[in-house]
């Protein structure tokens, strides 16, 4: 009892000084003759003095005295005087005119147009125009330099060596490229809560890229040009407007439209068709963004052949797409999303004779017949992503049905008959996340029977098994001796016989893929991540390959693609990324029973920075 009534008094000899304080400034309030009530020295008054805040109940009062900071304590502190609490005169004389510019109106947080963290006009947090007319502009720097090991043919024309007497030449390789990416975006419409009205889109690339080899012809058709290739080349890879048609729901539902060049994404991993064609899309989301719905034609564009950047100066390819997905979010558990889909690839380029930059056949490929194909098929697709408890699962399966005109080995026309299935679990473990992949891609068992039966994607980019870290993936593998055909495409995983895939056709007449691996990702410290993955491929058959190399008894096992990757984020945000990987083939009997009995590797380095 003692103690409480010491507390009390102690409190109280804390507390007059404050009341006394607050009489005196209660007197000196201006305004107080003309009417006003005079407050109380209550606890609750006190707050609302000092705080400019008056109850629902009261009549507002005069603005309070600024409250000053001793000079000895700002020097003691290094801090500014204190201003006003309040200027209650002012806040009523006029509403808030702009509230994206509120926090910089009162000095707390002023723009800083060159760092992105903070109120940047140039990053879409307050409006260059009106209310809700926002612009945002990035920047991305994105080198790669790449030393590898691909097997290359000797130039029999002009062979670099004169006493090579072998098909194979000195495989070393050495890339660098360099790629400048502005994009450009303007967004008309109150974003808080609910899609843009208007949204325009424009990202120019400039590009500069530096290969260098050890054989002739290996850059291009003609053996007497430069082992060495220098290009630079501008590429637009969006240029498209959005348009909000309607709100369909109190969550903002809805319904839009968008035209242009514009990323097209129509699985979770990239498996069927990942790129930027000229497309009209038509899309939205129902029963609070649970169903999500697509409804899309495509044209494919023309590449630059050494780039990879849509070519919009020369013709768009005559090869269309038509799509419809429509996404399931928590089915059939919660945080596993479901897809299904129906897309439609139709190609016309039977009569067209391509040749690309460097001025190899890319239209038809120069394997089999050589003559040109046109073919019309349906892709029917099951895909889902997400979780089960700890368990992150990513599952993908297509059946490919269709009919072809041609063939690469027989004339007259073909069914299309063909199968792929792919997933990948992965469960974190603390600071590890272990990951096991699996992909079966079916083979072409008679390449001259009426029924092609090799999966082929329309343009793949997966995301999968290591992605562009894994050598197979990564690179191009061509077929020696056919011509400039290649196993598997440069960041592609199909064995599909193409000539490339920006130029080339998907082929239904190849020897399938077989992948199974394991990895495990390892976050040793908040801004270092190491990525591991080992994945053995193999055919899914190999009697294509024996019909165009002419050669018997190929097996199917191509090797084991071990590969790792450091990857560094300094800031701990996506503005500078760093990435450093290796990666090597280790080859099994089918490789090399087609390429020199020797180890295949490729080392990565890369920068991204991004504004």
């Amino acid at each position: 009892m003692r103690g409480q009534v010491r507390r009390a008094a102690h409190g109280l000899a804390l507390l007059l000084p404050l009341l006394s304080s607050a009489a005196q400034a209660q007197e000196q309030v201006p305004g107080a003759e003309a009417g006003f009530k005079t407050p109380s020295l209550s606890g609750l008054r006190l707050i609302e003095q000092l705080g400019a805040r008056r109850r629902p109940d009261r009549d507002p009062p005069s603005a309070p005295a600024p409250v000053e900071t001793p000079p000895d304590l700002n020097a003691r502190s290094g801090l500014k005087p204190l201003v006003p609490v309040a200027r209650w005169q002012a806040s009523q004389a006029a509403p808030v005119p702009d509230r994206w510019r509120l926090i910089s109106n009162l000095g707390l947080l002023p723009d800083q147009l060159l760092n992105p963290y903070t109120q940047n006009t140039l990053k879409g947090d307050k409006p260059i125009r009106g209310h809700d007319e926002f612009l945002v502009i990035s920047a991305i720097s994105d080198t790669v330099w790449e030393p590898r090991q691909v097997p290359i043919p000797v130039a029999a024309q002009a062979p670099s060596n004169p006493a090579a007497s072998d098909i194979f030449g000195d495989s070393q390789q050495n890339v660098f490229v360099s790629s400048a990416i502005l994009s450009l975006v303007y967004l008309k419409g109150d974003t808080t809560f609910r899609p843009p009205d208007v949204e325009l889109h424009f990202t120019p690339v400039f590009n500069f890229n530096h290969a260098q080899v050890a054989e002739n012809r290996a850059l291009r058709v003609d053996p007497n040009e430069s082992r060495t290739r220098r290009e630079t080349f501008i590429g637009v890879q969006e240029l498209f407007a959005d348009f909000h048609l309607r709100n369909v729901s109190d969550r903002y539902d809805f319904d839009s439209v968008r035209f242009g060049i514009q990323p097209i994404s129509l699985d979770f991993r990239g498996f069927l068709f990942q790129d930027l064609p000229y497309a009209a899309r038509w899309f939205g989301t129902r029963d609070n963004n649970r169903w999500q719905y697509n409804l899309l034609w495509a044209r494919r564009l023309e590449k630059d052949t050494n780039s990879g950047l849509n070519a919009i100066n020369r013709r768009p390819r005559d090869d269309d797409v038509l799509a419809a997905n429509l996404y399931r979010q928590d089915w059939p558990v919660l945080g596993f999303t479901s897809q299904a889909l129906v897309a439609y690839n139709r190609n016309r380029e039977g009569d067209d004779y391509f040749f690309d930059r460097n001025g190899f056949l890319a239209r038809p490929a120069s394997l089999g017949t050589e003559r040109g194909r046109a073919y019309g098929v349906t892709y029917f697709g099951l895909n889902g992503d997400g979780h089960f408890g700890r368990d992150n699962l990513t599952v993908s399966g297509y059946l490919a049905s269709g009919r072809e005109h041609g063939s690469v080995f027989r004339d007259g026309r073909r069914d299309i008959l063909a199968g792929f299935a792919a997933a990948e679990w992965s469960r974190d473990y603390d600071w590890i996340r272990a990951r096991v992949s699996g992909l079966w891609a079916s083979g072409e068992d008679n390449p001259y029977d009426g029924t092609a039966n090799g999966f082929d994607a329309i343009f793949e980019n997966p995301i999968f098994a290591g992605a562009d870290t894994s050598y197979w993936i990564r690179q191009a593998v061509p077929l020696i001796g056919g011509g400039g055909v290649t196993l598997s495409t440069r960041n592609g995983v199909l064995n599909n016989l193409r000539t490339s895939k920006e130029h080339g056709q998907s082929n239904f007449t190849n020897p399938g893929t077989v992948l199974a691996g394991i990895g495990a990702d390892f976050d040793l410290l908040p801004t270092l991540r190491l990525s591991t993955n080992f994945n053995h491929l193999w055919f899914a058959d190999t009697t294509v390959l024996e019909v165009a190399r002419n050669q018997g008894g190929i097996p199917r096992e191509i090797g084991w693609d071990l590969s790792a990757a450091l990857i560094w984020r300094p800031f701990m945000s996506q503005n500078a990324v760093l990435r450093l990987s290796y990666a090597e083939l280790l080859p099994g009997a089918g490789f090399r029973a087609l390429f020199p009995d020797e180890n295949a590797y490729s080392l990565l380095a890369n920068m991204v920075l991004t504004y």
